[in-house]
């Protein structure tokens, strides 16, 4: 028996396939880790009104009185800004970890 010519045109199709496939899955691990460390971390002084806001070209999640939400191409003051004009004063302000100072804030809370 002679091997049919019609499989191996679809063997490096079916390669290519599984590396795009693989390549994906990488693309979308690393993007899960990406995501479990927040760019910015908000503390509010009452909870959101919602678990969702859209604030300074950010979407944000919330969870009682905490917002998180990843990078924005705006300063920090002006991110924080946003999202206190949507979801009330802010307590602190964080990105990547490092905390607003406390002028920061005051301007973030229009004060």
């Amino acid at each position: 028996m002679t091997p049919s010519l019609t499989l191996s045109p679809r063997l490096p199709a079916m390669a290519l396939a599984a590396a795009l496939a693989g390549l994906s899955f990488g693309t979308l691990g690393s993007s899960a880790s990406a995501q479990s460390a927040p760019h910015y971390t908000a503390k509010l002084e009452q909870p959101a009104p919602d678990s969702r806001a859209v604030a300074g070209g950010v979407a944000w999640m919330c969870q009682g009185t905490t917002c998180i939400a990843n990078e924005a191409t705006s300063r920090p003051v002006r991110v924080c800004r946003a999202l206190a004009r949507k979801v009330g004063a802010i307590v602190s302000f964080s990105t990547e970890g490092e905390e607003l100072a406390d002028d920061k804030l005051a301007q973030c809370n229009g004060r």
